[in-house]
């Protein structure tokens, strides 16, 4: 006998958080090129090789979290449920190591590519990303595993 399909929902979110770092970034792009270029103030071999740490170091800790999703079977897609709390690796220091990761890669590549507006806007991003999902999802978590997610939240920072 077949289980029926499942029709728990995850977090009440209706916009996928990357691309709101990536409009951003696509807007920062913008006004570079329009508005007025505001370039990263030290040599550019400083530049590029610090943009290409900051960025590897983001993509280290999504790397991670995404780890983390794929060993307990869940999907990082935020409007799919959660069987479970995820409380190991990068999720010991940061309830939401992909949208830091996310952050830190949107700074360095701005570093990177001499785009100062860029690594500007990153929290702008991440200020946007907290109303459109952390919010829900919090909510979610909350609903969904109350206590132990009430006594996690008070041991992790929801950032840094």
């Amino acid at each position: 006998m077949t289980k029926p399909p499942s029709t728990e929902r995850g977090a009440n979110v209706k916009f996928p958080p990357p691309l709101i770092f990536v409009i951003w970034i696509l807007i920062a792009i913008g006004i570079y090129y329009i508005v007025v270029p505001m370039r990263v103030p030290v040599d550019r071999i400083i530049s590029v090789a610090g943009g290409l740490l900051l960025t590897a170091v983001g993509v280290a800790i999504v790397a991670s979290a995404r780890i983390h999703f794929s060993r307990t079977g869940q999907s990082p897609i935020p409007w799919k449920p959660s069987p479970e709390l995820i409380l190991r690796g990068p999720y010991t220091f940061t309830r939401n190591p992909m949208y830091v990761g996310v952050t830190i890669i949107q700074i360095g590549l701005g570093i990177a590519f001499n785009n100062l507006w860029i690594s500007l806007f990153a929290p702008l991003a991440l200020l946007t990303t907290h109303f459109v999902a952390v919010l829900p999802e919090e909510r979610y978590l909350s609903e969904k595993f109350g206590e132990s997610y009430k006594t996690y939240l008070t041991r992790v920072r929801r950032y840094l």
